[in-house]
Order: structure tokens, then sequence, then C-alpha cells
């Protein structure tokens, strides 16, 4: 009996030559990224740019895509498609943000609410949700997750730890981005994606969110330089709306928009406003020190020369030098706040200029807002349908109370129509800038008739 033992070779498993593939492409693409660091700090160069990245890995990429099975480089053929799918999933570990990174790059998903190892829910563009699968296998995968975020993906680094339980950031592609951790039962990570794309009235018009008439009269007030409140709830069209007047803006005029995440991306429409600053509020570094907070900004964006300041979103004091800027020429100006009607503004930018602890009575502060704010309107997002509902002029102050009247207004499910008329004064103004409320309906046509 023979004692020689016989040798087979065996090709590995799919699964084998998968993680093996894994294996190789994760370790070619950080040790070139690492090279290609060092070649630059060598060289006096600025750091790689996250398409500069791309471009390395996509190139390794290529190389092993063309090499083949020989060298030992995978052993076993794997279809194209796989080879792909796997290629695609280690540059997104390495450069992006893993499992999360599909369901950015689908188009037709517009929120994304990750708990945890739990499974993912998603919003759809059209109302709906649904629920897929974990995008992590822990906690700790996650916080790991939203760390690369804050290191790799923005401008300035920001911290993720116990101590700085908060993230608030904006991704490369105009997403915000929104983290916990520590104080929540699981680290939690909020992605709400923006449609860029959709930026104009003409585009919201013709997905309902408005009537004709209602575009002229947006688009007027915006030229005769009206200052504007935009109100809603979550989710319900405030920045798009906000975007979409701050594009009938003309390219002349100068534009400062001051956020607390960029959302707005105002940058994106150059040819639009070519001379504009864009500010972002800043949390204070780990010795509690740095913070610039969105009052500083509403400050520092008075002296830079302004046609018009432009606020993201009004939550707290910085509604106090806002209000005193649009009150004193910088007429024009825009903000966006959560509110669940037009009326109920007043009484909340009431309580945000007392954050500021200006001392102010409140009679004091309704007459700095009525002379400020010229137009609210309200917003609400119900059942996937995003529609104006109600269009609000300010006219004056009665002590405690602001006189308003209601111009535009809706009732269930009916479109917003013409109420209250609007003021002399204002009716010329617009006609000035091509609103004419004689031109759709007749002369004097206000109200439910």
């Amino acid at each position: 009996m023979s004692n020689t033992t016989n040798y087979v070779t065996l090709l590995p498993s799919r699964t084998q030559a998968e993680a093996h593939l894994t294996d190789l492409l994760t370790k070619s693409i950080r040790a070139e990224l690492a090279n290609e660091r060092i070649v630059r700090q060598q060289r006096g160069l600025a750091e790689p740019t996250i398409d500069d990245e791309l471009s390395i890995a996509r190139s390794i990429i290529a190389d092993e895509r063309h090499r083949g099975p020989d060298e030992g480089a995978v052993a076993y053929e794997l279809e194209v498609e796989d080879f792909d799918r796997i290629a695609d999933a280690v540059v997104a570990g390495i450069l992006g943000l893993g499992r999360l990174q599909r369901l950015l790059e689908d188009p037709d998903i517009s929120d994304i609410h990750v708990r945890g190892a739990a499974p993912v829910w998603i919003k759809w563009r059209n109302g709906t949700r649904t629920c897929v699968e974990p995008i992590v296998d822990s906690d700790e995968e996650l916080v790991e997750l939203i760390r690369r975020a804050a290191t790799r993906l923005v401008r300035n680094e920001q911290r993720f730890d116990a101590a700085n339980p908060e993230l608030n950031l904006q991704l490369p592609d105009g997403s915000r981005l929104f983290a916990t951790m520590a104080v929540s039962q699981h680290p939690s990570l909020i992605v709400r994606r923006h449609r860029f794309d959709i930026s104009s009235l003409n585009e919201l018009h013709d997905r309902g969110m408005f009537d004709e008439e209602i575009k002229r009269f947006l688009s007027a007030a915006v030229l005769a330089r009206r200052n504007i409140v935009i109100a809603g709830g979550t989710g319900s069209g405030k920045t798009t709306l906000l975007r979409a007047l701050l594009n009938e803006v003309p390219p002349n005029e100068r534009i400062v928009t001051i956020e607390d995440a960029y959302e707005l991306g105002i940058e994106r429409f150059a040819d639009r406003h070519p001379d504009h600053d864009a500010l972002q509020s800043r949390v204070a570094n780990i010795e509690g020190r740095g913070a610039v907070t969105m009052a500083d900004l509403t400050k520092m964006a008075l002296r830079m020369d302004p046609d018009r300041v432009i606020v993201g979103e009004v939550r707290g004091a910085e509604a106090f030098p806002m209000l005193m800027a649009m009150s004193q020429g910088n007429n024009g100006s825009m903000c966006t706040m959560h509110a669940d009607s037009t009326r109920s503004v007043f009484p909340k930018l009431a309580a945000y200029v007392s954050m500021a602890s200006t001392g102010l009575p409140v009679d004091t502060v309704n007459l700095i807002v009525a002379s400020a704010v010229h137009l609210v309107i309200y917003i609400e997002n119900s059942a996937g349908a995003r529609r104006i509902r109600s269009i609000r002029e300010v006219v004056d102050t009665d002590g405690l109370q602001i006189v308003s009247n209601e111009v535009f207004s809706s009732t269930d499910d009916e479109p917003c129509r013409r109420a209250y008329p609007l003021r002399e004064k204002t009716t010329a103004l617009l006609e000035s800038h091509g609103y004419s409320h004689a031109s759709h309906f007749g002369e004097n046509h206000w109200g439910l008739q």
C-alpha cells in the first residue's frame, strides 16, 4: 500500500472568491490612497479631494478587472456583475458610507431613518414609506460610519462622541445628515435629501404646489423686495420653496445666506447668483471655544454689504438681528421657520426675539415684526403633495396684536384662492413688478365667489 498522498487543487468557492477580491481591492486602494497623500505632502500640494480619491480607486479596480484570475488574484472566475457589485461595495466602504451609499444614490428616496442595527425606514418622494434591511450589523458599526462621514466627507472635521453626541452636516451630494448617540437608546442617523433640480417657481407650479396666479404673485413679491417668511412643518417643502424664490432674485444683487447646515445650495446656481456668500454656524470645539451661532452669522452678514439676507431656518435668537436688518433697509430678505399656520408665525417670532434677551416689551417686539415682515406663506405636505395653503399680508400692529390679512387661503383639499384684498399700496407695488390682480380673474375679483 502506497503512503503517497494525492493532493487535488480545488478552485475556491464563490464565497471565498468574493471575500478574496474584497480583501485584495480594499488593501490595494487603501495603500494607493496613502501613497498619494504622502506624495502630495512631499510636494507641498493640497490633499486629494473626494473626486481625486474616487478616480484613484476606479483606476485600481479597472486594472484588477483587466488582470483577471491569473497571478493569484482571483482563482474563481466571477461574473462581471458580481465583480462590479463587490468593487462598488469596497469603494463605498472606503470612501463613501458603506451600505448607506446605495440608498443615497437612489433618486426616488427623499428621507432615510436609521436606528442602530434595526431595519431602515425610507420615505419615497411620492410620500410612501417602506422598511428595508439594516445598513449596519451593530450600534458600534453605525457610530463608526457616522464618524467617517464627519471626518472625510465635509470641509471641516467634526467630532462625534459621548461629549459631542449631536452631528449636523451636509454630504457632498447636498443631502443633510443629522445623527445622535449617547442621548438615545441606540445611535441614530437621519438623512434628508434635497432636489436641487427642482429650483424654480415654474417647476413647483408644474408639480401642483400653487396655481398660475400665485406663481406670478410670488415672483412679483420677490422682485418688489418684499420680506417673506415661509412657514410649515417638517418635510413640507419650506426649503424647496425658499430656493425657488431665491432663484427669482435678479443676478446683479448680492446675496448672503445663513444656515446651520448648507441646504439652499446657492453655489449650485452660481450663474444666477454670481455675487454671493454662504455662511454656516459652527459648534464649539472640545475646549468649549470657537462656536459661531446663527445670531452671530446674522450680525456678520449685515457687515458683508448684502442686498438680501436669506436665513435657512429661524428658530432662536437670530430672529432679532434678522428682523432688525429687514426693518432697516435690507428689504427682500427671506427665511423659513416651523409653524402650523401663517397666523402662528407672529407669536413664535416674538418668542424667538425674547431668546435674544433684549428685554423689549411685547408691543415693541410686535412693532418690529410688523415693520420687518411683509408676507407670510404657509406650505403643507399632505399625502405626499406639497401645496401652499395660505398667504398673509402684514398690515400693522394694535398693541399686543399684529394686524394681518389672509390674501390667499384654502380649505380642506380646495386650491388656494383669493381671500381678503391686498392693500392698495401693495397692489400698486406688485403690479409694477409684473403681477396684476385683475389680469387673471377680472377687476377686484377677491374672495371666494
